[in-house]
């Protein structure tokens, strides 16, 4: 099986303060993983060193076969941040302006939209059940709905990997639901190959079929199953924590 992403012995530090100490795993195509740990424990960290926004301070990753310092076809990565508020409330766009531009990392320049690409917009907003919002300016939109928004913009060009950094939080329940529902769809039927942070560690085992926990290294990374039956695992977590996540899964 192909691996999608691979990391060996990586290593990070803010200053003095250690994030990641000698994290190694490699995630293959196909493979809906749940990352998990408590604040601080290097979750959103890893993801922006996968991603190349920082470097990291040793250790080697690699995306599709290439090595990060190498590779150039980000339109196969979708990302989700944890905070949609890192885009500014008050510019002036549409939720379709705002869901085109993740089409725009495909085009060669002259960078423009067709109409074949106005209906590939369309279908993402119906698939996140928003194509009604499509002329409202994003800065009129409650919080769950910006969210959706952004995760349109990240599905739009139909990502072989996406990533998501706990994209539920504020969503509404109805809307939370239809939305493991959509991921689960595009990893089982299109096999897009998911990351998903969460800090609800005790429903992972409802969406993803393998388990990476860090602890500014990693503690465990396998299937759900391997966790299940592991007793290191129940040493660490302890018997109740274990018995939920593994009766979710």
């Amino acid at each position: 099986m192909e691996n999608i992403v691979e990391v060996k012995n990586l290593n990070f530090s803010y200053g003095l303060a250690e994030v990641l100490k000698d994290v190694t795993f490699s995630i293959e195509r196909g493979d809906y993983v749940g990352l998990g740990g408590y604040n601080g424990s290097g979750k959103t960290t890893l993801v922006k060193i996968i991603l190349g926004l920082i470097s990291p301070n040793s250790g080697m990753i690699s995306v599709f076969g290439k090595n990060l310092k190498k590779f150039k076809q980000w339109s196969k990565i979708g990302y989700l941040p944890q905070s949609v508020s890192l885009f500014n409330p008050i510019f002036p766009a549409t939720v379709y302006e705002v869901v085109s531009l993740g089409l725009i990392s495909k085009k060669k320049f002259p960078r423009r939209i067709t109409k074949a690409d106005e209906k590939t917009v369309d279908i993402a907003l119906e698939e996140l059940e928003i194509l009604d919002l499509k002329d409202k300016l994003i800065s009129d939109l409650s919080g769950g709905q910006q969210q959706r928004v952004f995760l349109a913009k990240a599905l739009v060009n139909e990502p072989e990997l996406l990533i998501l950094d706990e994209p539920s939080n504020t969503l509404d329940e109805k809307t939370r639901n239809n939305f493991f529902n959509l991921l689960n769809m595009l990893n089982k039927k299109k096999g897009t190959t998911i990351i998903l942070i969460t800090h609800d560690i005790g429903h992972i085992g409802e969406h993803a079929n393998k388990l990476l926990y860090l602890e500014k290294s990693v503690v465990f990374y396998g299937k759900l199953s391997e966790f299940c039956g592991s007793e290191k695992m129940e040493g660490f977590f302890g018997h109740e924590s274990q018995h939920l996540i593994c009766h979710q899964h």
